[in-house]
């Protein structure tokens, strides 16, 4: 299992403890659950590359190709969900900014907001990568992967 799936169940972790002790549990207001869905679309899609990562780093070559396979079977939908993700995190962002304004003092705003750009970029790269496939293009895709990463666990942490 490589470190990403352990730092996965950690962000996991962590959106669920900040959901739960929300402070209007269980009425929770829908800006929130709509961000914890987005978090949860991205959280499939970054587990891709856990599973990347646990195949480049795991010696056994059935346990490889069993992730592998498993893998395969999850491309089709990988665009299409983290496209998703980009248009759940858009409503919440609509829904934060009619509802508190722009705020840009507020750290969490931030956060946020530099989270929606990457998330952009990330679906940007995403695409472009189905149409003519670079090395550049990939690392970008996966470096704004990483980046998000710790942009939500930020956000979600404030």
């Amino acid at each position: 299992m490589s470190k990403w799936f352990l730092l996965n169940i950690i962000l996991l972790g962590i959106a669920i403890w900040k959901f739960v002790t929300n402070g209007l549990f269980p009425a929770v207001p829908t800006h929130i659950m709509i961000g914890f869905l987005a978090v949860l679309f991205y959280l499939f899609n970054w587990t891709r590359h856990a599973v990347f990562s646990t195949i480049r780093d795991v010696p056994n070559r059935q346990t490889k190709i069993k992730y592998a396979n498993l893998s395969k079977k999850v491309l089709p939908f990988h665009k299409w969900t983290g496209t998703t993700a980009l248009l759940i995190a858009l409503i919440h962002a609509t829904i934060v900014i009619h509802t508190y304004g722009f705020q840009w003092q507020i750290a969490k705003f931030i956060t946020g907001t530099l989270a929606l750009i990457i998330l952009a970029g990330i679906i940007t790269t995403g695409w472009m990568r189905l149409y003519r496939p670079t090395i550049a293009k990939r690392m970008t895709h996966l470096y704004l992967g990483m980046a998000l990463f710790w942009m939500i666990l930020l956000h979600i942490w404030l």
